[in-house]
C-alpha cells in the first residue's frame, strides 16, 4: 500500500489533546516536492512526465488531506505557504529515509546501483564533466545527476539533503558537513594579453589593489579567496564590477574592463589561444584544493561512495603522472 497514515496530536485550547490522521501517498510528496522546487506546475510536470492537470489535481488532493493550503500565489508567481514550507521539509525527510533504505539494501545484496546526486560549483564545471563520463562508463547501472550552482546554493542543496556529494573549492564551515580533499585547485589573476602589467614580474599586492576587478559575485568561493587576500595585506577591496559566472569573468577581462583571479582549471582554451594571460603576482598562484563535501550525518549509499573513491583514485593517479 502506498498511503502513509500519519497520526499527529495537538492542544485544542481546552486542555483537551485531539488526534488527527493524514492520509497521503508517496507519490503526492514526490509531486509536491518537485512542485516546490520548480515553482511552477509545468516545469513539475515535465520532470515527473506526467501531463499538468494531473499535478495540480495531486497538489489538491494533498491539501485537502491537510486541511491548509500548501502553495498561493500572487501575480504570476508561485509561492510555499507556511505550512507548505513545513510539509516541504518532513517530505523530504520521507523521501530520503526511503531512499537511504533502498540504498542499504542494495548494499546488502551486493548490488552496485542506485542514483547519485552531485551539486558541484560552477567552476567545478570544467573539468567535472570528464570524470562523470569516465565515472558512469565504469559503472553503467549507477544513475547520476548533475547540478552546477554558486557556492552559497550547493551548500544550500547540500543542508536541504537534495544532493548527496557537493564539489567545491572552499568546504563550509558548518560543523556537520565533511570535507575531502581531492585536487589541487590554484587561483591565478588574468588580464588581457596586451594589458599593461602583462608584461611586468612580481607585481606586488599594493600595485594590483589599484586596478579594476572583475569578480565573482558575492558567496561564490573565489569572491572569499580575493576579499581575504587584500584584507591579508591591510588593503581595501579594489574598484570591481561583479559577474555572475566564470564566462562572464572571462570575456569581461578579455574586453580590458578589469582583470580577474580564477581557477586555473577555468582557463586552459583561453591560454592556448592566448585569449588571456596569466599575471605574475607576489602571493599568486594561492594553492587551494577541491573538495568532496557531504553532511556528516548523511548515511553515504553504494553510489556515493564509489564515486568519492573513484574521485580519490583518479587524483591519485593525477599526481604519479
Amino acid at each position: 500500500m502506498n498511503a502513509l497514515d500519519s497520526c499527529f496530536r495537538r492542544n485544542d485550547g481546552g486542555g483537551a489533546w485531539v488526534i488527527f490522521m493524514l492520509n497521503l501517498t508517496l507519490k503526492q510528496l514526490k509531486i509536491f516536492d518537485a512542485v516546490a522546487r520548480h515553482l511552477n506546475f509545468s516545469r513539475a510536470a515535465e520532470t515527473l512526465y506526467l501531463s499538468q492537470p494531473a499535478v495540480s489535481m495531486q497538489i489538491k488532493q494533498l491539501e485537502d488531506s491537510v486541511g491548509m493550503p500548501l502553495l498561493e500565489k500572487h501575480g504570476k508567481r508561485l509561492f510555499l505557504t507556511e505550512a507548505g514550507r513545513e510539509v516541504l521539509h518532513y517530505s523530504r525527510t520521507v523521501l530520503q529515509q526511503l531512499q537511504e533504505m533502498e540504498s542499504v539494501l542494495g548494499d546488502m545484496k551486493g548490488l552496485e546501483r542506485g542514483q547519485l546526486s552531485i551539486a558541484v560549483v560552477s567552476t567545478a564545471n570544467y573539468f567535472m564533466p570528464q570524470l562523470l563520463a569516465k565515472f558512469i562508463q565504469a559503472h553503467p547501472a549507477i544513475g547520476v545527476s548533475l547540478s552546477v550552482a554558486n557556492r552559497d546554493a550547493v551548500i544550500r542543496q547540500l543542508i536541504e539533503n537534495t544532493a548527496d556529494l557537493a564539489i567545491m573549492g572552499q568546504p563550509p564551515d558548518e560543523a556537520d558537513m565533511v570535507a575531502h580533499p581531492f585536487m589541487d585547485n590554484p587561483l591565478v589573476v588574468i588580464a588581457a594579453p596586451d594589458h599593461p602589467l602583462a608584461k611586468q614580474k612580481k607585481i606586488t599586492p599594493t600595485q594590483l589593489a589599484k586596478e579594476t576587478f572583475v569578480l565573482r559575485e558575492r558567496g561564490s568561493g573565489t569572491r572569499g579567496v580575493v576579499e581575504r587576500f587584500f584584507a591579508g595585506h591591510h588593503l581595501p577591496l579594489p574598484a570591481h564590477l561583479e559577474m555572475d559566472t566564470n564566462e562572464a569573468v572571462k570575456q569581461s577581462v578579455n574586453a580590458h574592463i578589469g582583470i580577474g583571479i580564477i581557477s586555473r582549471h577555468g582557463i586552459e582554451l583561453e591560454l592556448e589561444t592566448k585569449r588571456l594571460c596569466i599575471l605574475n603576482v607576489t602571493g599568486f598562484p594561492i594553492g587551494r584544493h577541491w573538495h568532496i563535501v557531504h553532511r556528516k550525518n548523511k548515511r553515504l549509499s553504494v553510489a556515493a561512495r564509489t564515486f568519492q573513491d573513484f574521485l580519490l583514485e583518479e587524483a591519485g593517479k593525477a599526481k604519479g603522472m
